[in-house]
């Protein structure tokens, strides 16, 4: 979810792409080379104790939607209006539906929103398949399918332009899944980055060894990180995302490979303090492509995976 810095686009009326090429290169000129590196794990930890479904397959009574706004291109203008809020039933945004011959959940994508677990989860390791529909609404029709996984989620729903939750999201999004991106304007996080310049502005890619950064949400250019590698599969074909998490610190996996390592995930209290975020709630965004998800479970953790670059 590309948040703040689009909102602050939007809000001078100049088109994103054009703003994003036209970006102050000053503001990241400390970023060293994104230079290739193999990234492995090491020292898996074992679970704690037994493994739980988020979802058993059958329905969503664990799960509770939320929903922005009727017309999504109104997420980031911030209208007069009031967004939708709970609806009278999940479904058509939220289903459970067969698919490939087993049971999934569909994200429909049409309306923005995200479907909120119920369980306060903290020192876990989440895995999770993905694939992408064949369906995409306004106002994305031309852009990269896009959802997300909403981790640390806390306060109240729509709290976030009227439509998710505070979080940290491990972003799904076509040749972006694993990226970083702070959710509200209050949440932090750190990690290391170098510059790519064949991605989007702010060109930030993560990298092992490379330049700290405090990722923030504010119209700034450190509002998100890319993974290290696009290591998503073509579009049509499940995706597994791992995602471990002990106390402030994560890991994003796709597909087996790690992506992304955060530390010192917080949120700036009303006194300006530094607070860290150590649980929350899961959260599946809808944000204008159609979405399966099956096995979802989690399983506790004591430590977190070792990250090895060669």
């Amino acid at each position: 979810m590309r948040v703040q810095w689009i909102a602050v686009l939007l809000a001078l009326g100049l088109p994103v792409s054009a703003v994003a090429q036209d970006a102050p290169e000053a503001a990241i000129a400390g970023d060293p080379p994104a230079r290739a590196q193999r990234l492995t794990l090491a020292d898996i930890p074992r679970a704690t104790g037994p493994a739980r479904l988020l979802f058993d397959g059958k329905g969503l009574d664990e799960w509770e939607p939320w929903l922005g706004y009727d017309d999504p291109g109104l997420t980031y203008r911030r209208p007069a209006v009031a967004p939708l809020g709970v609806p009278a039933a999940a479904a058509p945004y939220f289903s459970v539906v067969e698919e490939d011959g087993a049971p999934a959940l569909r994200v429909e994508g049409k309306t923005w929103g995200s479907l909120v677990h119920t369980a306060d989860l903290a020192n876990y390791h989440l895995s999770l398949e993905f694939k992408w529909g064949d369906q995409v609404w306004a106002p994305r029709l031309t852009d990269p399918q896009n959802n997300g996984l909403l981790y640390h989620s806390h306060g109240a729903p729509g709290a976030v332009w009227g439509t998710w939750m505070r979080a940290v999201e491990f972003e799904i999004m076509l040749g972006s899944t694993g990226m970083v991106v702070p959710v509200g304007n209050e949440v932090r996080a750190r990690t290391t980055a170098a510059q790519d310049r064949g991605i989007i502005y702010p060109h930030r890619r993560f990298r092992v060894g490379g330049r700290p950064i405090d990722v923030t949400n504010n119209g700034n250019p450190d509002w998100n990180v890319e993974g290290a590698r696009d290591a998503e599969k073509p579009v049509g074909q499940w995706n597994r995302l791992d995602l471990y998490v002990v106390g402030d610190r994560a890991i994003h996996v796709v597909n087996g490979v790690p992506v992304m390592a955060l530390t010192d995930l917080a949120e700036i209290d009303a006194a300006g303090r530094r607070v860290p975020l150590t649980h929350g709630r899961i959260q599946l965004q809808s944000e204008g492509a159609e979405t399966f998800f099956r096995d979802i479970r989690v399983e506790p953790i004591a430590r977190l995976p070792r990250l090895v670059s060669r």
